[in-house]
């Protein structure tokens, strides 16, 4: 499978960059947890590599396409998606209905309920009645229907109680061992870093530094420190 490379990409806004020349591989099974402040560029690098917003230097590559200048449709179609911060679910629409947007048929979205049980109760219910962590897990699984090659998640805890979250990290574990890479963008630091392969710690600006190896939980990963 492809890997998502990202190579000196750069992000602007207002008066001067957020995010500067940064350098990522997201290769297929792995979860990378980007961790830090608020305010540090970690939504304007999503942005940037989904397409919401145009990087001002740079480069994002599937494989050997670049797709830099593409479309964020165009990036979707090829397999790359993006969960952005908030619980973006169709209030006036069942949770069946939020789902078959991207499932298409029946039997996916019945594949989907076995990976969400606590959503098979709540089928025919209005998205809008769901428990903030029950919207959130539509959201996921409305994400996993399209099969994505590479996800996005920024603050799937936004407004969720760490209890709360701790109930869907499984969810998104179970979706890297199937093949996709993650880029997770989370506040819970130690939550993040407890599933994650690999872990960008950002402080500012996302610089280039050594990384230092550690063993936790019987993976190896990396932590970059400013």
């Amino acid at each position: 499978m492809n890997a998502l490379r990202i190579a000196g990409l750069t992000v602007t806004r207002g008066a001067g960059p957020v995010i500067r020349d940064v350098d990522l591989t997201l290769e297929p099974g792995r979860i990378t947890a980007l961790v830090g402040p608020n305010g540090a560029g970690k939504t304007s690098l999503l942005e940037a590599v989904s397409g919401v917003v145009p990087a001002s230097a740079g480069t994002v590559h599937i494989g050997p396409d670049e797709i830099t200048k593409q479309s964020r449709v165009s990036r979707a179609r090829r397999g790359l998606a993006h969960i952005e911060q908030g619980r973006a679910v169709f209030g006036g629409l069942t949770v069946l209905e939020n789902l078959m947007l991207t499932a298409r048929t029946r039997a996916r979205a019945d594949e989907l309920f076995e990976s969400f049980p606590e959503l098979e109760k709540r089928r025919d219910s209005p998205a809008a009645l769901l428990s903030g962590g029950e919207q959130q897990m539509v959201v996921l699984a409305r994400a996993f229907a399209a099969r994505p090659s590479f996800l996005l998640i920024d603050e799937m805890s936004l407004g969720l109680a760490p209890v709360v979250f701790t109930r869907l990290l499984p969810m998104v574990t179970r979706f890297a061992e199937e093949g996709a890479a993650i880029l997770l963008v989370e506040q819970f630091t130690h939550l993040a870093l407890g599933v994650a392969s690999d872990a960008l710690v950002v402080s500012g600006w996302l610089h280039h530094h050594p990384a230092v190896r550690q063993e936790r939980h019987g993976r190896r990963r990396a932590l970059l420190h400013p």
